[in-house]
């Protein structure tokens, strides 16, 4: 006899009935009304609780015994999200993006409409090309080609600021174009207005107390301002921040808008060569001699972290939009790009072949010239004048063109031309400032190419500017495939230039400035879909180069700062 233990059971299916329990006590909820307990009122259900009772109803398929179908409930919410007045209630998201699209183009059309342009010129070609110009500005690649609609031979405007003893060191505009900030070697920083030309206030030199000894000396970080030569200025893109730093070793942060010191930051253990803020942010890099990158949050004031990797002093530092960062090393001969989230870094290696660097570098031994040999005379491939190769012994200026491209200038008058995708240059012009003659006793005259003291890019744009002690500042021009650059103009600035930046003036930008009120106004559609309405060039000049006095230029040259506006041609 079977085990009744063991014995299969028939399996009893619940039967499906018009009158359930569940219906039952869905009926019972609905019936449930306001209930007197002890007297007084029962209190409502919380909102949460009645929402939970909606879903387990929708959850059934079965219908209530008062023929009410589910289809018939009435399921939205009953809290509305408050809406804007433009915005309809049963809009759809395609309908939404309809109408967010067409005030955009109302907007863009706005915009080109202004001036004294004709209505019927704003046809579908020029808005399709502003809307692929505001695509291409968020994609961080360069997207203004606007070399060939400029005159930059002849400024149409020029500002000269003079406020330095000695030479200037850094100048730098706020992106509203307000105001200027300079710095000198003897320590100090002077504040301009940028439309009258009048100078606003200065951020003097501190003196360190000389009687302090021991723990009662005076500690450089307590001091409210720079005890010794300021060597670089930063603007964050809002202007709310000022950064400077120079040989005490020290970072100053400064409040432009209320002229008065904020904090200082340390941590240098040599000085400070270079500063860039991340555009749209408040991230400030730092280059030093101690061969470091530091990365501060001025959001927060305070220190983030420090990026080791160069093998000499770092000589120059860039970022723009990208959380990347660009510097150059100096005589390691590399161009150091740092990936800040990745905490990684493309090297990139300048300078010229030699045998021994190929060997090192796991190339052939034969076939190749030596250092000495390729400092002989030898012709160039066209067969023409002989050239003189100089062998690039040191990097000392990088400016980013957009978020993959860069140049970079040395000690030999060569600007290269660098992306990300390549570690060797993918254009290099040698001797671009041409050279320097001195003469000697036993050797004569001898002939160095003069290097590049300072470059910079317009942003996103196809133009960059480089200077030396020529007495020129030489402006160049990319090709629309980003593989070459060539020579498109030059303007007389004497002494040696310590300093550039480019910026692009908007529509009405320099309104009100009394010393740019003659620019020309250009009809050209190239102009006219960018924005760009002209372009502003500040170049910090000196006797001198910042970083030391080995070189002197004194013939003609003032210590001061030159403020250059190029208009669009007229044609």
């Amino acid at each position: 006899m079977q085990d009744p233990f063991f014995a299969t059971s028939k399996s009893k299916k619940r039967k499906r009935s018009t009158t359930t329990g569940h219906a039952t006590r869905k009926i019972a909820r609905k019936e449930k009304g306001p209930q007197r307990v002890n007297g007084s009122l029962a209190t409502k259900p919380k909102p949460g609780k009645q929402k939970r009772v909606e879903d387990e109803e929708l959850v059934s398929d079965r219908t209530d015994e008062d023929g009410v179908d589910i289809g018939d409930l009435d399921l939205r919410a009953d809290d509305i999200p408050e809406t804007s007045g433009d915005e309809d209630v049963d809009e759809t998201p395609a309908e939404k993006r309809l109408r967010l699209a067409k005030l955009y183009l109302d907007t863009v059309k706005e915009g080109l409409a202004e001036g004294d342009y004709d209505a019927a010129e704003i046809d579908k070609e020029l808005i399709s090309a502003r809307l692929r110009q505001d695509v291409l500005e968020h994609s961080g690649k360069v997207h203004l080609f606007i070399a060939d609609s400029y005159d930059l031979t002849a400024p149409t405007a020029r500002l000269r600021c003079r406020g330095h003893r000695f030479s200037v060191t850094s100048a730098t505009t706020t992106e509203d174009l307000k105001w200027l900030f300079t710095s000198g070697k003897e320590g100090h920083i002077n504040k301009w207005d940028l439309k009258t030309g009048t100078k606003v206030v200065t951020f003097y030199k501190q003196r360190l107390d000389p009687k302090g000894k021991g723990k009662g000396k005076a500690n450089p970080l307590d001091l409210e301002g720079h005890s010794d030569e300021v060597l670089a200025l930063a603007v964050s893109s809002d202007g709310q921040y000022l950064a400077s730093a120079g040989k005490d070793r020290k970072i100053c942060v400064w409040d432009p808008t209320k002229d008065q010191w904020v904090k200082n930051f340390g941590g240098h253990k040599d000085l400070i060569s270079g500063l860039a803020f991340r555009k749209n942010t408040k991230h400030l890099y730092s280059g030093s001699f101690d061969r470091t990158v530091k990365l501060y949050d001025l959001s927060v004031m305070g220190y983030v972290e420090t990026l080791f990797g160069h093998q000499d002093s770092i000589m120059s530092v860039d970022a723009l939009r990208g959380e990347t960062a660009v510097t150059a090393g100096a005589r390691d001969r590399t161009i150091r790009y740092w990936k800040i989230p990745e905490e990684s870094q493309l090297v990139f290696r300048g300078g010229g072949k030699s045998a021994i660097r190929e060997l090192l570098e796991g190339g052939a031994f034969e076939g190749h010239e030596d250092e000495e040999e390729a400092g002989q005379q030898t012709k160039s491939k066209t067969g023409a004048d002989p050239q003189k190769r100089f062998v690039e012994g040191s990097i000392e200026c990088v400016a980013l063109i957009d978020e993959t491209n860069f140049v970079s200038g040395g000690d030999t008058g060569s600007i290269c031309l660098w992306n990300t995708g390549k570690k060797k240059p993918i254009f290099t012009q040698a001797i671009c400032h041409g050279f320097h003659e001195v003469e000697s006793t036993t050797e004569g005259i001898v002939r160095t190419p003069r290097w590049i003291t300072s470059i910079a890019c317009l942003r996103y744009s196809d133009i960059f500017v480089s200077g030396s002690w020529d007495g020129e500042i030489r402006m160049w021009k990319l090709d629309p495939k980003l593989k070459s650059f060539s020579l498109v103009g030059t303007v007389e600035v004497p002494g040696v230039v310590n300093s550039l930046q480019l910026l692009s003036v908007p529509k009405g930008g320099l309104d009100g400035a009394t010393w740019a009120q003659n620019t020309p106004v250009s009809t050209d559609k190239t102009v006219k879909i960018t924005g760009v309405e002209s372009i502003l060039l500040v170049a910090g000049m000196g006797q001198e180069h910042r970083l030391g006095r080995w070189l002197s230029v004194k013939e003609g040259v003032s210590n001061s700062t030159v403020v250059m506006v190029f208009s669009p041609r007229t044609r």
